[in-house]
């Protein structure tokens, strides 16, 4: 009996690659990039040895097609010399270059790998650039044999015109300096005219596609795509995102039904599964079943090491709503989960997550000897996340988020006044804006994110609540179409507030409110007003 795509194991597609190898540049190639997406997602240093090996090699091999003299193509096409091979060797090579550096900032932490994987990645641009430059010659003849040559050169400049323009403008303007340049809308452009083609890089054009529309943009509040509310491949990693598509839209029986899919489809690879149980916490924490949530947490915390830290936080968060009785069946409590929270910090290329910054920052107050609980710890990490955006779709979960943060707020009322009560309160009073906002009551939504901005000398711990108050404040000004006042608070909160907790986070949304109020697209262009 043949099996479908979905069940077919990643574990038998390196073996079909892995017998050609040694002599065939895309079979190399993809057995190399299926290997370090296990890497990728594992974490493990000895997939980051056997990926990078094996990309050395595959380097080796397309070396051997590559120009061997220094002769432009450019000259080449101007004497009507065939030189499809290296073409081909070319591109190949490029992609190389940029995933081998991808796996020298997984595999060291210093200073000289750095300057390695950087060094990578500009000859990796350089390389695109110049097979752009082919691509638009008036001599170059695009036809079927040029197909997979033509869809790497667009995965390429598609990927790097994405992922620059992205980054925050301080560090845009220094890569720019040295030569780099992004255009989001030309990146868009390329990724999806080579995800239209049958190539060897459609797949790959659909991957970024996919994590830049439902993760990136909606992370950073963008609304999902009309053109991606549809994923029809049955194979485990569509299934995926087909999961997280119905998450974004809000229907989360539909997403947990299709991550349940998704980790039924294959056994081998269980970082797919703990993709999906990343996303299955955040549907039950959605729905406020804290107990289900705190089973995929802990699922996470034994079975992977992305950040650990992360997961015994959002375990202690997710026990800290449930009562002393309820806790009992867990066999631990959230003080003695968030008080493990700082010694479980990781450094992953050098860097800790943001994330984990944030969720250690959060737990050192239960490192006293008479900590203060947390008012609300899922429903704040909700907002790092974006999440009401989603139950913001829902009237009866926006509801009863609300209810949960009224039960929060008459805790904290009838208990001791301490250090930490004026951030407390204002962390209730922003959550508590998003609510009534999602709702429609604006105006009860602009007094509590007012709220926020009037106790802001007294905040002691918790700065990123007051630009974070005066972007929400923004974006309600901008849906009732108060454009100025909108463009003022935002501004505010992009020059007048650094160095807290998901900085970078907040000024990438900001950033897109700007360019949105001042009615700039995507590309930097000006977009006239609706009538």
């Amino acid at each position: 009996m043949l099996k479908t795509s979905s069940q077919v194991e990643p574990v038998c597609m390196c073996v079909v690659f892995y017998y050609r190898t040694k002599d065939s540049m895309y079979h190399a190639l993809t057995y190399a990039t299926i290997l370090e997406m296990q890497a990728m997602m594992t974490f493990d240093p000895h997939h980051i040895l056997a990926a990078g090996n094996t990309m050395k090699e595959a380097q080796l091999l397309q070396k051997h097609h590559r120009r061997s003299v220094k002769v432009t193509f450019e000259l080449l096409l101007l004497l009507r010399v065939s030189f499809s091979e290296e073409l081909h060797a070319e591109v190949c090579y490029a992609e190389c270059l940029l995933q081998r550096a991808a796996l020298t900032f997984l595999q060291d932490e210093n200073m000289i790998s750095f300057i390695k994987g950087g060094i990578k990645v500009r000859n990796s641009y350089q390389t695109y650039k110049e097979l752009h430059t082919v691509l638009q010659s008036p001599g170059y003849t695009h036809g079927d044999n040029h197909g997979h040559f033509e869809g790497g050169v667009k995965l390429g400049i598609g990927a790097f015109n994405l992922m620059i323009s992205m980054l925050p403008t301080r560090t845009l303007k220094l890569l720019e300096f040295v030569g780099f340049s992004g255009n989001k809308e030309f990146g868009l452009q390329q990724l999806q005219e080579g995800s239209a083609e049958s190539t060897f890089r459609s797949f790959l054009c659909n991957m970024l596609l996919l994590c830049y529309h439902t993760f990136m943009s909606f992370i950073l509040g963008n609304v999902l795509k009309h053109s991606w509310c549809c994923v029809s491949s049955q194979g485990s990693i569509f299934l995926f995102f087909a999961g997280r598509i119905e998450e974004i839209k809000g229907n989360l029986d539909a997403a947990i039904a299709r991550f349940e899919e998704c980790c039924e489809a294959q056994q081998q690879w269980k970082q797919f599964h703990h993709m999906c149980y990343w996303e299955l916490m955040w549907c039950f924490t959605y729905k406020r079943h804290w107990k289900m949530a705190y089973f995929y947490a802990d699922l996470l915390s034994k079975e992977n090491s992305w950040s650990k830290a992360t997961y015994a936080y959002m375990k202690g968060a997710y026990l800290s709503m449930l009562t002393a009785d309820d806790c009992l069946t867990f066999g631990e409590t959230a003080f003695t989960l968030f008080r493990q929270v700082p010694g479980l910090k990781q450094k992953i290329a050098g860097k800790s997550l943001p994330t984990e910054k944030f969720a250690i920052r959060k737990a050192r107050r239960y490192l006293s000897e008479s900590p203060i609980p947390l008012p609300a710890p899922p429903l704040e990490m909700m907002y790092i996340w974006n999440g009401y955006t989603v139950i913001g779709k829902h009237k009866d979960l926006t509801e009863d988020m609300l209810k949960t943060l009224d039960e929060a707020q008459a805790k904290l009322d009838s208990s001791p006044r301490t250090e930490f009560s004026i951030d407390d309160q204002c962390l209730l009073s922003l959550l508590k804006g998003l609510c009534l906002k999602h709702l429609g009551h604006r105006e009860e939504a602009e007094h509590y994110f007012t709220l926020v901005l009037c106790n802001e000398t007294q905040i002691k711990y918790d700065h990123y609540l007051v630009p974070n108050a005066l972007l929400e404040h923004g974006l309600l000004c901008l849906e009732q179409g108060r454009h100025d006042e909108a463009i003022k608070l935002l501004e505010s909160a992009k020059q007048n507030y650094k160095n807290y907790s998901m900085e970078s986070r907040t000024h990438f949304r900001i950033q897109a409110a700007l360019h949105k109020a001042k009615g700039i697209g995507e590309n930097g262009t000006h977009v006239p007003s609706s009538p």
